[in-house]
């Protein structure tokens, strides 16, 4: 019987490309990506936004390494995919979240949804998001507690005794009172980030500056991103609950839109490899978060749209994989005939 553990290929005959890009060169340009929208969080939630996404890295870090070694695997924290993993579910929790509970958060994303299904590459759900919707599955109040515009978070987790919360942008969307949006808060509020909401999703600005290095990095490809917002954008303004174009741009730069574009449906193990696949993922993303935003019972829909379009990925493969070169595609009559 071949041992297949041990088995040396050679690789000879043709000239061989060998790329520079490592796993770890790559998740180091998604944190470096990341970095901006962090920056922003500090400035705008205060040092609680550090604190929180710290935490959020060391957990996940920790939970893999000992996984690992429990499991007398070999150690894979130095790909550096927990770290990003911790600051995207720290990024997707309000600066308000304590630190108890985005390490239950972190052990859900990093052993039940990355390790136990084999690891990076291996899971079908992105592990951010999936600890995100297990946090707002059990402790909805604390998940969906926001501070004011403007306001810093206590240290140590929990809201400040003399602060209460506020709406977000998007539960004025939700009832089209598009009205008392703009009361609290312009469209340019939205687009810098000066709004309520998850610490790490505020400030479309920032994320589009990571997104767009991402794209420059030739890290993620421009088709899921464009296809996502694009369609958000234009369902919106076709369908807008109140102002047209402008209900347009509250609806693409509020809640967590960008951060899901550029950041969560771009995740190599859980989207298309396909050009042709990416689009209609995207596509896919965006009619989902369009459909709960307007008919749901919650006011944002971009995790739930890219964690059910990540159960459809390997079918959009399936039917998206380009022709073998070499293969001829013949009609059917002409093979039923031979």
């Amino acid at each position: 019987m071949t041992d297949y553990k041990n088995l040396k290929l050679i690789a000879t005959s043709n000239p061989h490309i060998r790329g520079n890009e490592t796993t770890r060169s790559i998740m180091l340009d998604v944190i470096i990506a990341m970095c901006p929208a962090l920056i922003w969080a500090i400035i705008y939630f205060g040092v609680e936004a550090l604190l929180l996404t710290v935490v959020s890295v060391v957990g996940c870090v920790f939970f893999e390494w000992a996984y690992r070694k429990i499991m007398h695997k070999p150690q894979s924290i130095g790909d550096l995919s927990a770290v990003v993993t911790g600051m995207l579910l720290s990024f997707v929790c309000p600066a308000t979240t304590p630190l108890w509970m985005i390490l239950i958060g972190d052990f859900f994303a990093i052993v039940v949804v990355k390790q136990l299904f084999g690891g990076i590459g291996k899971n079908f759900l992105n592990p951010a998001l999936a600890g995100r919707a297990a946090l707002l599955a059990s402790y909805a109040g604390a998940m969906t507690t926001w501070l004011p515009a403007g306001t810093k978070a206590a240290i140590g987790g929990g809201m400040p005794v003399d602060v209460v919360s506020a709406a977000t942008p998007l539960a004025y969307l939700k009832t089209g009172d598009l009205e008392g949006l703009k009361q609290i808060a312009s469209v340019g509020d939205m687009f810098l980030g000066k709004i309520g909401g998850s610490m790490g999703e505020v400030s479309a600005l920032m994320l589009l500056i990571g997104g767009l290095y991402l794209i420059w990095r030739k890290v993620i490809n421009w088709q899921t991103p464009v296809a996502y917002i694009a369609t958000v954008a234009v369902l919106t303004v076709l369908f807008p609950k109140a102002g047209g174009a402008e209900y347009m741009l509250y609806s693409i730069f509020g809640g967590g839109l960008f951060l899901g574009a550029f950041f969560m449906a771009t995740d190599y193990a859980t989207s298309p490899v396909t050009k042709k696949g990416q689009l209609i993922y995207g596509i896919g993303c965006g009619l989902f978060t369009v459909f709960i935003r307007y008919f749901g019972s919650y006011n944002e829909g971009v995790c739930y749209s890219i964690m059910v379009m990540n159960c459809c990925t390997a079918l959009i493969d399936k039917y998206t994989k380009p022709v073998r070169f070499g293969v001829v595609k013949s009609d059917k009559k002409e093979a039923a005939a031979k």
